[in-house]
């Protein structure tokens, strides 16, 4: 139905691992590019239990069958010792492989093979608004771009299905921690400072553990793609900057459902929120998808200046303003960022019919000019 936006059409010969939350369409997506490629799925009983109990099997198989590649593998990390046999096939007999899974945290705690460097990792997110047909921004905020919530008629009980699914197979399966309900109780906390300076000591606060284990928590969220720190900008100018970094959940929907949020509708609190959020998934996945891997920093002043968005290392300024009109007290923080660093680009992304452009040269632009000029290339160029 999309025509997903992944790196992964450009993979030509090479092997890969192919990395994405539950439910991005790492399975579809493979199976639609690939679709007379040797599958091995491991979600499935019979066949996690006979390779898991003797992963021999996949290298005698393939060597019977001569298929060179590609030859898929979905949820990889389920088996970590399949690694071995697939990178003796790679390094001797020249196959191809795509990796596929939501987490290279247990490949790395299970044997520690990534094979080497020998296979590229690509990424696939959720969806973004290229990929979308009449795109819909209301839709989008409130239901998130996860493709199966975004299509929903009403996304709730997907959602609940989703995070308890998370927590059954990603946490519970994997033993990534063992305190279920205190790892429930950090993820309303986290919810709660999505978009926000990452406090480790007012989160542990909350939710009765130690301030180490709410680090280790977040690394968890961090290694099973659910989501994503976005560091500070502190190259040294004359205010003094936080340094404190802020976290994002991979995608929105999953962000409304643990704090019960309602309809998000346009003049709230909560739209200027999530639309911020909206336009950092939609950065994230270009980044990668481009290929370019920009940084992604966010700056802020001891003062209270902020610009919620830097990129490249300071080349491009971007701030994120869900109003109809921006008016100059909107441009405070993006203008002492341009005093002090003198991006190439300053942006404001806004509900603004038309774009326009200041006298500083400030670029005004209604939402989807920007998300229209982000996936041509024109933002980064």
């Amino acid at each position: 139905m999309y025509n997903r936006l992944q790196a992964l059409k450009q993979r030509q010969k090479n092997s890969c691992f192919l990395w994405g939350a539950r439910q991005t369409g790492k399975s579809t997506l493979l199976k639609d590019l690939f679709p007379s490629a040797p599958y091995y799925d491991l979600l499935l009983t019979n066949e996690f239990m006979r390779l898991n109990n003797n992963p021999s099997l996949l290298r005698e198989e393939l060597l019977v069958g001569g298929t060179k590649g590609p030859v898929i593998i979905d949820e990889v990390q389920k088996i970590p010792l399949l690694l071995d046999e697939i990178q003796w096939l790679i390094v001797n007999k020249g196959y191809s492989f795509i990796l596929c899974g939501s987490s290279a945290r247990k490949l790395k705690r299970g044997s520690g093979n990534l094979l080497g460097g020998r296979a590229l990792k690509y990424l696939l997110f959720p969806l973004v608004s290229h990929e979308i047909p009449d795109f819909d921004l209301q839709r989008a905020l409130n239901h998130g771009m996860i493709p199966r919530h975004y299509l929903a008629k009403d996304p709730k009980r997907l959602q609940q299905a989703y995070v308890g699914e998370y927590l059954k197979e990603e946490i519970a399966a994997e033993a990534l921690t063992r305190n279920i309900p205190a790892f429930s109780h950090f993820l309303e906390a986290a919810a709660f400072s999505n978009g926000e300076m990452v406090n480790y000591q007012n989160i542990a606060t909350d939710c009765g553990i130690s301030a180490p284990t709410v680090k280790e928590y977040f690394q968890i969220l961090e290694d099973t793609l659910i989501g994503y720190f976005i560091p500070a900008f502190r190259k040294k100018a004359k205010r003094r900057v936080i340094g404190a970094p802020k976290f994002y959940f991979f995608d929105l929907g999953i962000v409304n459902y643990l704090l019960k949020r309602e309809n998000i509708a346009q003049g709230s609190e909560l739209f200027g929120r999530s639309f911020e959020h909206l336009i950092m998934q939609e950065l994230m996945a270009h980044r990668h998808y481009s290929g370019l891997e920009y940084d992604i920093n966010y700056w802020r002043t001891a003062s209270g200046f902020e610009v919620d968005f830097i990129l490249d290392g300071g080349s491009v300024a971007i701030e994120i303003k869900g109003v109809p009109e921006i008016k100059p007290h909107h441009l405070k923080g993006l203008r002492a960022f341009i005093e002090d660093h003198h991006p190439r680009k300053s942006i404001v992304v806004s509900l603004d019919p038309k774009p326009r452009l200041t006298q500083d040269n400030i670029q005004i632009l209604p939402y989807k000019v920007f998300l229209e000029n982000l996936w041509k290339g024109k933002i980064m160029s």
